[in-house]
């Protein structure tokens, strides 16, 4: 038993082990840079009740009612009617991320 539970141990010390190589002239392109993801809130001070596209899916949001996005940057939030994609409000940029964002701003 005292073996089995050494052989297992070091099965899993080994798995952990992943060895590496680092290129020093390998440059980082834009598109390996990874950014951690985070969320924005989007709240409808418009006086309205309205449908919207988050970029990944539909809500609606009563007056004063709010949603939290996740922050894709380059995503488009849009105007929704009766489950289908309306016009363009915003696209989602870096600055929105962490924040709260009045949907009137983009009226």
């Amino acid at each position: 038993m005292k073996a089995l539970s050494i052989a297992i141990a070091f099965f899993f010390v080994a798995a952990l082990h992943i060895p590496t190589t680092a290129n020093a002239n390998h440059e980082i392109t834009k598109s390996e840079i990874v950014t951690p993801i985070a969320s924005f809130k989007l709240v409808n001070d418009t006086g309205d009740k309205v449908s919207i596209y988050t970029g990944s899916g539909f809500v609606s949001l009563n007056k004063g009612g709010s949603t939290s996005i996740t922050c894709n940057t380059g995503k488009e939030v849009r105007w929704a009617k009766s489950g289908k994609k309306g016009d363009v409000i915003f696209k989602i940029s870096s600055d929105h991320c962490g924040k709260t964002v009045k949907l009137s701003e983009y009226l």
